[in-house]
């Protein structure tokens, strides 16, 4: 058995095995990742400074002690009952005592840390707590799924479901996993249904047959424009005479691609918006709560969980303005949820087909002339502008798709890798991708309405960072929303050839790898 079927075999078995409590209870081994888990977050020194708090639990003299809000210990050897390290955390969900707030330790876990103190709360000398994520079945589920597909996991993925296991491998009761996919969910299988809907609408079979189109949203009626492409070869890149190039633009090289339609447009929030905002009860990872057996695709697949502020920030929402501040893995999303409705394969455009269609058949630093550039794009030369325009304002390139300079910045579904084009050596064909195996960096081209001219280059690569989500308050952080970036968004593409049902799901999915944080 290889090393990643018998971590989930190990795992699923420790999962699917009622959790009882031992004879003894180890603080290490059991109680230490459970504390780690469900109270440092609010608990540590680290807290304390940022946010305030004088209850720290990071050593055993501070954690039995407690902070000036306690008249007696929180924690008494040998008496669970009087603790309160123990019985806050078995009160009811609406009560203001409860620990930890809103997501309670399940029975089997308050139980584990009940032994402990009635055993003496024996705590070694010198073993300090660390902050470590809460990891409960929720946002472990579609790890279950992933390895019983014989999926390999990233590293971030195994640290995950060891955390998991540690903090006592939570799984509610009832609750079923087919590790075939073969039950209703985000999964292979419904990628499978959907792509029997897309074979059967999507009769076009050679490059003649490609037409423009206008499409329309089932739920909403909404409407978006969609341009073919023809395929063909380009030069990528940039040369090193050209003004504002940096070094991972280089060297040149000729990339063959194959034809696809591509969004006329950036897409709007009046297309983004019912994806966004749903009245489905969703967990974490944008999964519906409750699945029933006569929900349509549509329905089941993954969408992002309620925003906490109006997410335009203020820049506008109405028909016609961009929608920004996705993740990858939410504009990735969207195209599964667009594509279920639809009956064609929509996806990102890999960064190869982003700039081929963004040249247009030119080799300049821009497809138009630099001194007409503010006819074909939302820039900010001065930094004056407070935000972005509607789409379509300013003039369309040569292949009739417009704002691919400026406005805001798109979204391509590659890693970044600063050395990427020093390995290609001769023609790429077949339009390459740099499938992402991390979170950051990732790819996003055009340049935007915050950006001056050279940031809207056509060989310009932007990559993605951390910092995009300073503002967000979850830990968490959100796998749905980028706060910071208020100048990013995305525009779809649907190749000519279908894929199997197996990259759909890579590219629909790709955007989740690693959203656990460090």
């Amino acid at each position: 058995m290889n090393t990643h079927a018998a971590l989930f075999s190990t795992l699923s078995a420790l999962a699917l095995t009622p959790m009882g409590i031992a004879q003894t209870v180890d603080f290490v081994k059991d109680v230490k990742p459970l504390l780690e888990g469900a109270c440092l977050q609010c608990h540590s020194t680290e807290h304390a400074k940022k946010e305030g708090g004088d209850y720290i639990m990071e050593t055993k003299e501070a954690a039995f002690k407690g902070g000036d809000s306690y008249e007696d210990e929180v924690i008494i050897s040998g008496n669970a009952k009087d603790s309160p390290a123990h019985w806050m955390l078995t009160l009811e969900m609406d009560d203001d005592d409860l620990m930890p707030p809103k997501k309670p330790l399940n029975k089997a876990q308050q139980a584990i840390i009940g032994k402990w103190i009635d055993d003496g709360a024996k705590w070694p000398d010198g073993v300090v707590l660390e902050d470590k994520p809460r990891v409960n079945f929720k946002n472990i589920k579609a790890l279950l799924v992933k390895g019983g597909k014989g999926v390999p996991f990233t590293p971030a993925e195994i640290d995950r479901l060891r955390l998991w296991a540690e903090q006592g491998a939570d799984w509610p009761e009832g609750q079923v996993i087919s590790g075939g996919g073969g039950e209703l969910g985000d999964n292979i299988a419904l990628v499978k249904q959907i792509r029997k809907t897309i074979l059967e609408n999507s009769p076009e079979k050679s490059e003649g047959e490609m037409k423009a189109y206008t499409g329309a949203i089932a739920k909403t009626g909404e409407k978006y424009e969609m341009v073919p492409i023809q395929g063909g070869e380009f030069t990528m890149g940039s040369p090193d005479a050209e003004e504002g190039r940096f070094d991972d633009e280089g060297p040149q090289h000729k990339v063959k691609i194959e034809p696809f339609w591509m969004g006329k447009y950036e897409v709007q929030w009046t297309e983004y918006e019912p994806f966004m905002v749903t009245s489905v009860a969703r967990n974490k990872d944008g999964s519906p709560e409750k699945i029933t057996d006569d929900m349509a695709p549509v329905d089941i697949v993954s969408s992002p969980t309620t925003p906490y502020v109006e997410m335009s920030f203020g820049l506008g929402n109405e028909s016609g303005f961009p929608a920004i501040c996705m993740t990858q893995h939410g504009a990735n999303k969207y195209c599964q949820w667009l594509s279920a409705q639809t009956g064609h394969f929509y996806r990102l455009p890999t960064e190869a087909e982003w700039e081929y269609a963004c040249r247009a058949g030119t080799a300049g630093a821009f497809h138009c002339d630099e001194a007409d550039l503010a006819d074909y794009a939302v820039f900010d030369p001065d930094q004056t502008r407070n935000g972005y325009d509607k789409v379509g304002t300013k003039k369309p390139n040569p292949w009739g798709l417009y704002d691919m300079h400026g406005n805001v910045m798109e979204w391509v579904i590659d890693q970044y890798n600063e050395k990427l084009y020093s390995n290609r050596k001769d023609t790429i064909a077949n339009g390459p991708i740099e499938w992402p195996r991390q979170l950051y960096p990732r790819v996003a081209r055009g340049g935007s309405w915050y950006d001056p001219p050279e940031e809207l280059r056509s060989a310009r690569r932007i990559f993605s960072d951390e910092s995009w989500k300073v503002q967000d308050p979850q830990l968490p952080k959100s796998i749905w929303y980028h706060t910071d970036a208020q100048w990013l968004g995305f525009r779809i593409v649907r190749p000519l050839t279908i894929p199997s049902a197996e990259e759909m799901e890579k590219f629909w999915n790709v955007g989740s790898l690693d959203e656990i944080p460090e």
